[in-house]
Parts: C-alpha cells; structure tokens; sequence
C-alpha cells in the first residue's frame, strides 16, 4: 500500500484527538474569554447551592422565564419558558417545544452542591483563650486542603421568631476571615508521620478559628465564647440556640482565577459541578421554543449521594414534569407522566477527572479525559466492575457522538480513574430509573474535589456549545 493510500486510510479509520482551541476560529476564541468572565462572576456569586439556585432563578427572570406556581391556576398557558424551585436549593427550566411533552424532552441534569465545612448544630465552644466553631465536612474532602486556609462563612439561620437572616462572612475585602489551624512540621514527626493519610487528619479537628478576645474580666466563665455570640447577636440577632435551625458553611474565601501566563484556565472552589450548571444554565437561556421540550435541573446532595427532598433521588422532577403536562394542557394521569418521563433523553452533566501530568499512574491513559480537549463522554461511572452506574446504551452514545460530530462539538471519552482505583458516581442512575437513556457528559478538571479545582477555558466553552446542541436535537 503506498503511502498516500496510507494516510487516507489511517485518516478514515483511526479515532482522532482534538485540541478545542486548533478548532476554534478567531470571532470563537474571543467568545471563550467573555464566556468565562461570565462562568468566574458566576461562580464567586454561587459558592453554596442556596446561592447557586438564586443566581440561576435571577438569570431566568432576566431571561422571560416565569414561576410555575404562577400559571398552575390556569389549564393551559402560552408561556413557554417557565421555572420551579423548590426549598431553595433545587431548581428546574424549561422552553415548552411544540411536541407534546408526552413523547418526552431533552433533559440536562447537573448539581448545584459542592464538598465544604458545614457548622454543627452546638458549633460554638472555646479552648486555650480562644473561640472556634465545630464543623462537620459534607461530601468527599481531602481534610488537609482545609487546613491554614482563608475560609468564609455563608448561610441561612432560621430564628426562634421564625424569622430568617442569611450571612456572608469572608468575601468582602474588609471582612474577616477564618480558617483550621495545621501543626507546624517541628512537631509533627511522632503524631502524624508514620500513620496513613486518613488516619492523620480528623474529622473531629476540622475546627474554626473565631476569634481570642474575651468578654467581661477573669473570672467570667466562657467569656471568649460570649464574646463572639455576643458579636454575632449585635450585628445579626443570633443566638446561640438559633444555630440548631441554621445551614451555615465554610467555603474558600478565594475569588475565581486565571491560571498560567496565557491566562487559559480558571482556577475556584467548587467548579464540581458549577461548570455544568453554569453551561447548561447559559445553553437553555439561549434556547428559543423548539420541537422538543428542553429542561435542566440543578439537583442539591449529590455530594453525599443524591439523598434527601433535593436530591435527585427525590420526586422533583416527576412533581415539575407532572406540572409541566398540567400548564401545557395536558393529561396529567400516572400513564401520561410516566411516558413523558421514558421518551425523555438525559445528560447527566457533571465533571470528569483529566489526567494529571503528576499522577498519570491512576488512570489508564487510553481511556482518560484530558484537559482542553472538550466534552468528555462517560458511558459508565462506578466503582470497581461498574459497581453503582447507570452504564448508557451503545444506541444513545452513538447518538450523542453523532450529535456532536455534526455540530462539531470537540468531544472526547474518559474512565474516572484505571478500574481498581477507586471510582464515583453522578445522577445519572437515579434519572435512569424513569426509563429514559441517560449518558454522564461534562468537562474534565483537575484537583476535583479540593478547595481550588482547575478547568480549561475552552472546555468551559465547549460544554456551553454541546449542551446547547442536545437541547436543540429533534430527533
């Protein structure tokens, strides 16, 4: 075979990898950097899934976007975009297509909660002159990047007045801020250096440093304590009881950053998985009224495995969708909900873990996702022999691939990790259940999990432009 023939064979059989910026033409690089100003704004205003829900509901209204609570009273209704939230922390779009929703809709489901320091319920307590807060970690941390970092508070407190006071401490330039304390390496040699990692740090020593200034002389007991509940109740009204009725969270307290000295990556806490609700966030706004239905869902608890009235083990969306039939006119029987449901097409949008050039001995490098080379498709996720995924179908991967191609979205395919790693999961085997193909598809990023994650601008980009292709398939 001559060589020619060669090449044009080699070009016609072999799988090809793609930069996403060798694909992007000038006016679309330019876009890139505008998108992610945006994705940065957004994701320093959506540090918790309570903000998270807020800022996507106010992106919505901007947008024409209108309550379903609102039309409910009405049998039918010629709006067509509409939202649902539900305990403000879970939230549902949808453009209404012409296509009756019984033969389904394009759905994009992501989540909006991220692995932080949550308060405990008795946070507050002092020791050695000092006053520091209780916390339990919420989701899959690494205790020590937690430690001898800048960290802010923020949440909601319900009072015993009933009344609610929502609190951001640590993100303004002349707050304060707070922070673990960690053992300097002089004196670490006989405590932590012969144990295992998971045995070093604890759990129960992941404590906020507060405050050391006292209140009242030396013979008031617990009179660092006092000083700051008597702080926090001057300035918010809070006491200490009303902490057992509170969602307070410690966060990073860093903005969102370009990384490297071409400025091509985007460095923040929680961008798992924020960089899917963003995109997909941005691709239904700027989705006019087609064929099909489109929907996203921003589900809460996925970090601690989708459970609870928010998560997406929960009703939600079978209670939209059901309201969804009622607005549009429709049968809202079980048969006619559970066909919307079983005709419905899913991406699970959440985040893949690139290959890191430090620890490429965790994956098996021909099936990793890599950074800035676009959407990465995973067909299952799992631990071990696919333990706990949803596996997709050959059929609806083959369509998603072939969407992509013909709205060339730069795509590529990834394993969380070689099989005897370790693994994870996503919401795609809880959305499955309904029936409907279900396939996870969301960009890589690094340092996944850790207080400042890093993602490819392109990327970002790229699964801004692929979601926005799905949500307009007719197919």
């Amino acid at each position: 075979m001559n060589k020619t023939r060669l090449e044009k064979l080699k070009k016609t059989i072999l799988k090809k990898e793609t930069l996403v910026f060798d694909q992007l033409n000038k006016n679309q690089k330019s876009q890139v950097s505008v998108f992610n100003e945006n994705y940065k704004t957004f994701l320093n205003a959506a540090k918790t899934e309570r903000e998270a829900a807020a800022q996507i509901i106010k992106r919505a209204e901007e947008k024409g976007f209108v309550d379903i609570e609102t039309l409910l009273t009405k049998k039918s209704s010629k709006q067509q975009k509409i939202y649902k939230i539900f305990q403000g922390r879970c939230v549902a779009l949808a453009v209404l297509g012409k296509q009756d929703l019984a033969s389904g809709a394009n759905i994009i489901a992501s989540h909006i909660d991220s692995p932080r320091l949550d308060l405990k319920q008795n946070p507050v307590y002092e020791d050695l002159s000092m006053s520091l807060l209780k916390t339990h970690y919420y989701g899959g941390i690494r205790k020590y990047h937690w430690l001898a970092v800048p960290l802010a508070l923020h949440g909601t407190v319900i009072t015993a007045e009933n009344k609610r006071i929502d609190i951001t401490i640590g993100e303004h330039p002349d707050d304060p801020v707070f922070t673990v304390t960690d053992l300097l390496p002089h004196l670490a040699a006989k405590l932590q250096e012969n144990k295992k990692i998971s045995e070093v740090f604890e759990g129960e020593k992941l404590n906020l440093v507060v405050g050391s200034l006292p209140l009242g002389d030396d013979k008031e007991k617990d009179r660092f304590k006092l000083n700051v509940l008597n702080l926090l109740y001057e300035k918010y009204g809070i006491t200490e009881e009303d902490f057992i009725s509170a969602e307070i969270e410690a966060v990073p307290a860093e903005k969102a950053r370009d990384i490297g000295f071409d400025r091509s990556m985007i460095g923040s806490y929680g961008q798992d998985n924020r960089i899917c609700a963003f995109t997909s966030l941005e691709a239904i706004l700027d989705m006019p009224p087609s064929h099909k239905t489109a929907i996203a869902l921003f589900f809460d608890k996925e970090e601690i495995g989708s459970e609870g009235s928010s998560g997406a083990k929960s009703n939600f969306l079978e209670d939209f969708m059901s309201d969804l039939l009622s607005v549009s006119g429709r049968n809202t029987d079980n048969r006619s909900l559970r066909k919307a449901l079983i005709n419905s097409s899913c991406l699970s949008a959440d985040v893949n873990a690139a290959m890191d050039p430090d620890f490429k001995e965790v994956h098996e490098s021909k099936n990793a996702a890599k950074l800035g080379f676009g959407l990465c498709i995973t067909k299952f996720t799992g631990v071990g022999g696919k333990s706990g995924s949803s596996d997709a179908s050959a059929e609806f991967v083959g369509k998603i691939r072939q969407l992509f191609n013909k709205h060339k979205i730069v795509w590529q395919t990834g394993e969380l990790g070689k099989i005897d790693q370790g693994g994870g999961g996503t919401v795609a085997k809880f959305l499955a259940k309904f029936g409907m193909n279900v396939l996870d598809c969301g960009p890589a990023i690094l340092s996944m999990h850790s207080p400042f994650e890093i993602s490819s601008k392109t990327d970002v980009y790229m699964a801004y432009l692929g979601y926005k292709a799905f949500y307009s398939d007719h197919d």
